[in-house]
């Protein structure tokens, strides 16, 4: 069965009136759409203003002697400008949404007359499909009978074109090596996330919740996002990063939401906060998991409002960021724990990525060694390359059972610029191999244990250590055990006065840590030898 075919047309007050008496010399767009020998338009929906119906009622009439089966039917849509978009577009949206379109009907959106907006306008709608319509242009031709012209129907559906199919596949393969920073991952759970990750970046201005462990390229992956949507001109604002482990008490407060002078003891000038500082951009909180109940609280207004108040402020101030948040945390439990906000999760978990350890993407480190060199020159001006035994020897080892990578890029990142450092003449050979696997292999599975009265001996000296109360070393012992086993100060202090810290009576771990330590004459370097 043949479609009928209903044309929407907006009137030409200028080509569409031609010359009086001379009309039907003249191409006239809209009477040329009824006039061709192979389109046959059942109805025709023009379009005009109050003051052009009686040119709308000249040219139903000249249709009805050249396509009497055509029916005409007109309709004022009122513009007190025709240049201004917002009216422009506002008028035809409305007439698109009143439009009663039906399933068996072909529809054209005539794109030749009206002003250059009104066509606009008109693309906008075909387009977005608010007119489920192909677009159809009239012009007059080059040869043959003038007033009649010619037409050409342009599909909007971009997939049919193989070219422009081809460069959107292109782009689309681009923003996804960017986001993976040009590092060719094996790894297809990897690559689906990243796949996935590059339309959401692309199309959402949501929260995005980055999960993984520490090391695993979060930081660094919301960077790559940013730089996306800062390529795709979606953001114009900065690409604003925080540790939330680091803020406590009025300090974090103060650091996210802003102060005005006076608002604290301390605070002897105005703050504007990284909220603020990310307006139009792109705001990266990491570990918010370790946010405080009270930040959470403004956090998730500020999210749904794009408002919020700075610590001593009478007025609100804006802010349009879009948030990333990174976390290794399993903030589902610390909500059951009462330490996260139910409300707050709902609103980040919109679209939440698990970043995989870097032990289950085995198949990503060989790839991501060449990465490591290229940043290791980049830094230092020094170009290093491995020698085929020596890279057989450190791939095998990453890869394999003893391979553990607890700190997961940040070991392998660390592990390349040792050996990259220690190589002779530019070229890792196996015997700096041997020497990074022999060191990776004692900080991953450790020294023999060492008992507390021999730490704080080792640490204080056996004299000095004799001279504590049993009190005093069983407390010592405790502190510096946590203190060998992290990473950096701040680690530790968070690890020793979690507690404290949720009543918020610690408001520097890390200071905290240190004056302790003071107490007997043992500094956080001291223990770390």
């Amino acid at each position: 069965m043949v479609k009928k075919r209903t044309v929407i047309s907006i009137l030409g007050t200028s080509l569409d009136a031609g010359q009086a008496g001379r009309r039907w010399e003249r191409w006239r767009p809209t009477v040329s759409l009824c006039q061709q020998d192979d389109l046959m338009v059942d109805r025709l929906e023009l379009l005009h203003d109050r003051q052009f119906t009686n040119l709308a009622k000249l040219v139903a009439a000249d249709i009805a002697q050249v396509s009497p089966a055509t029916t005409v039917c007109r309709h004022v849509v009122g513009q007190r400008d025709p240049w201004d978009f917002e009216e422009v577009y506002t008028s035809l949206h409305d007439f698109a949404a009143g439009y009663e379109f039906q399933p068996d009907v072909e529809y054209l959106v005539h794109i030749t007359t009206g002003t250059h907006v009104a066509q606009i306008c008109l693309f906008l709608l075909t387009e977005t499909r608010r007119f489920p319509a192909k677009l159809i242009q009239t012009s007059p031709r080059r040869d043959g009978p003038t007033a009649i012209g010619e037409y050409r129907i342009i599909d909007l559906d971009l997939s049919k074109y193989e070219k422009i199919a081809a460069r959107f596949q292109r782009e689309f393969s681009d923003n996804v090596a960017g986001l993976k920073s040009g590092i060719a991952t094996r790894n297809p759970a990897f690559n689906r996330l990243i796949e996935e990750l590059e339309q959401v970046a692309a199309h959402s201005v949501d929260p995005i919740l980055l999960m993984g462990p520490t090391g695993a390229g979060k930081s660094q992956l919301a960077r790559r996002i940013y730089e996306l949507k800062k390529h795709r001109r979606q953001v114009e604002g900065a690409f604003v990063e925080v540790n939330c482990a680091t803020l406590r008490g009025d300090a974090a407060m103060s650091a996210l939401f802003g102060h005005k002078k006076g608002a604290f003891t301390g605070a002897a000038s105005e703050r504007a906060g990284l909220l603020r500082s990310a307006d139009k951009g792109v705001l990266f909180l990491d570990e918010i998991g370790e946010l405080g109940l009270d930040e959470q609280a403004m956090l998730l207004r500020a999210l749904e409002e794009k408002r919020f108040l700075p610590l001593g402020a009478d007025e609100e101030v804006g802010s349009a960021f879009q948030l990333i948040g990174g976390t290794n945390r399993d903030l589902a439990a610390r909500v059951r724990a009462g330490q996260f906000r139910e409300d707050l999760l709902a609103r980040i978990n919109l679209w939440t990525f698990s970043l995989p350890a870097l032990r289950e993407r085995p198949e990503d480190i060989e790839p991501n060694l060449e990465y490591e060199l290229a940043q290791y020159a980049g830094r230092t001006g020094r170009t290093v390359r491995f020698g085929t035994e020596a890279r057989e020897a450190f791939v095998g080892f990453a890869t394999g059972p003893r391979g553990v990578w607890r700190g997961n890029f940040r070991d392998l990142s660390a592990s390349v610029t040792r050996m990259a450092t220690l190589a002779a003449g530019g070229r890792i050979g196996e015997q700096v191999v041997a020497g990074e696997i022999a060191r990776l292999e004692a900080a991953w599975h450790g020294a023999p244990e060492v008992s507390g009265e021999e730490m704080c001996a080792k640490v204080m000296g056996a004299a000095r250590a004799a001279e504590l109360d049993l009190f005093d070393r069983a407390q010592l012992e405790a502190v510096l055990k946590v203190c060998v086993g992290a990473r950096s100060l701040s680690e530790a202090g968070r690890e020793l006065f979690a507690k404290s810290r949720e009543r918020k009576r610690s408001l520097n771990d890390a200071d905290r840590l240190r004056k302790y330590l003071a107490r007997f004459g043992v500094t956080w370097e001291g223990v770390r030898e």
